[in-house]
């Protein structure tokens, strides 16, 4: 089984990542964790957890692992302050981190929106934040996926999506579904240094993702 760091355990779509690898026969996920009192939530899953705070040192974190889920963020509703501090340069330096531990796969969850920051004016910076960090992973040298999904919905998901590496669209997806497609571009060679845009759809992931990887 691969060991499967996820950064962002305590959202709520990571939160669905740690449930999907805990139930996969493929992948062990490694909970990052901010506070010692946020162990407890994944000891009752049975899923381990390790401490590291993206604003500090995370070099630590990557002892084992094979590759990581970043789904950390502010989902640019904090302050400039914290967005930068933790979707930009935290980020960075889970990135840095991976690759110095030979990490095999980084899966970035990013945001629709990110090629042109300043057509949304009201998540301008986040978006701004987000594509640096998109960027840095995909200068890295890591092999990667960049996972842009429309507006996130607390819908039950469907499984049904539509993926392109432009969609030239708007609309919503679920975290449920995001989570799904995070977890399916851990595998390789499925969208293997891609980024791709996700909305609700009608085809089913795996078929999305096959297609879109042009295997």
């Amino acid at each position: 089984m691969e060991n499967i760091l996820i950064a962002g355990a305590t959202g709520a779509t990571g939160k669905r990542v740690i449930e999907i690898l805990n139930n996969s026969q493929a992948f062990s996920p490694l909970a990052l964790i901010r506070d010692e009192e946020q162990r407890q939530m994944f000891e009752d899953m049975e899923v381990e957890a390790v401490l590291g705070d993206l604003e500090g040192d995370v070099s630590h974190t990557m002892k084992g692992i094979d590759k990581v889920i970043f789904a950390a963020g502010s989902g640019g509703k904090t302050g400039k302050e914290k967005t930068t501090a933790v979707d930009q340069e935290g980020a960075k330096k889970l990135i840095d981190a991976a690759k110095n531990a030979r990490v095999k796969k980084f899966v970035m969850l990013s945001s629709m929106g990110t090629d042109d920051p300043s057509q949304n004016k009201d998540l301008e910076h986040y978006l701004k934040a987000k594509k640096e960090a998109d960027d840095y992973l995909r200068n890295s040298g890591l092999d990667f996926t960049i996972v842009q999904p429309g507006a996130l919905t607390d819908d039950m998901g469907l499984a049904k999506v539509k993926v392109a590496e432009k969609l030239n669209e708007k609309g919503e997806i679920s975290r449920d579904d995001v989570a799904f497609l995070l977890v399916m571009s851990l595998a390789d060679p499925l969208v293997k240094n891609m980024s791709f845009e996700a909305l609700e759809g009608e085809k089913s992931i795996k078929s999305a993702l096959i297609e879109i990887s042009d295997l």
